[in-house]
């Protein structure tokens, strides 16, 4: 793997998300400090997930401390203490408790003050990390949905600069497979290198396969048909199939998974002449 095959392999976008195994995170912070490309590209994509995330940060309301702070009010019980009056008790006796109680309320005012206020703030504190960690979340999500979108985009990208590669290439015959009576908007496109006798397959206009089935490609030589390769997506325009020295025409069919040893003609999609 060269080192722009590495660095859009989104192995630095792992890393600095933290989704990095500590083998994959080892090995870049190594080939870090003697890569100095694959250390650019690294600032570069945590630049730009930090301004991603700086401009998706949410703030906490600005009302949500005097809300928490009505919501308390409104649910605290005050407890009135009503003294109990009795013939049998002096008045002195009741000044005394009156006092006594005035001096014990004066005393634990000041600790529920401080207790309410407390609660106060750890629920402001709460709440704000309640916040933060959606926010948090939220862009990470986004982060990862642009992560997957850029590297399908490579994908597509490196698929049609291949093909243009092909189209380009001297030594490429190409050779257009149009849909039989059954399948009238079937079409696929062969790739045969003169050179090398290496046969490619572009085949995104032909139906997905169902599952358990798999296209096959034959080549038609003499009259006679010869395994040209089993298709996968994966393959497409990327993987030569096989190696045919001589052809007249191609052909696919859906066959089981796997492959025959003969075509099914009953399953034939597409077919052209060279």
């Amino acid at each position: 793997m060269n080192t722009k095959e590495y660095i859009s392999s989104g192995i630095i976008e792992s890393y600095i998300l933290g989704h990095a195994s500590p083998e994959e995170a080892g090995i870049l912070e190594c080939v870090m400090k003697n890569n100095a490309e694959v250390k650019a590209a690294f600032e570069e994509a945590q630049t730009t997930l930090e301004h991603l995330a700086t401009a998706q940060a949410v703030t906490p309301p600005s009302d949500l401390k005097s809300k928490i702070w009505n919501k308390i009010q409104q649910e605290q019980v005050v407890e009135e203490v009503a003294p109990v009056l009795s013939a049998d008790i002096p008045e002195v006796g009741r000044q005394t408790e009156n006092n006594t109680d005035r001096k014990e309320i004066q005393r634990n005012t000041p600790w529920k003050t401080y207790a309410i206020a407390a609660s106060v703030l750890f629920l402001v504190s709460v709440a704000g990390n309640f916040f933060w960690m959606n926010s948090q979340s939220a862009n990470k999500n986004e982060m990862s949905l642009l992560i997957a979108d850029k590297k399908h985009q490579d994908q597509v990208m490196e698929k049609m600069n291949q093909k243009i590669d092909m189209f380009s290439n001297p030594d490429m015959q190409m050779v257009m497979l149009k849909g039989v009576e059954k399948h009238t908007d079937a079409k696929a496109m062969v790739f045969w290198d003169k050179k090398t006798k290496e046969v490619y397959l572009n085949a995104e206009k032909l139906p997905k396969a169902p599952a358990g089935m798999q296209y096959q490609l034959w080549a038609i030589d003499d009259g006679k048909p010869v395994d040209a390769g089993m298709y996968t997506e994966d393959k497409d325009s990327r993987i030569a199939l096989a190696n045919i020295p001589e052809a007249q025409a191609f052909a696919i069919t859906l066959e089981k998974e796997g492959g025959s040893k003969v075509p099914t003609m009953e399953n034939m999609f597409v077919m052209g002449g060279i």
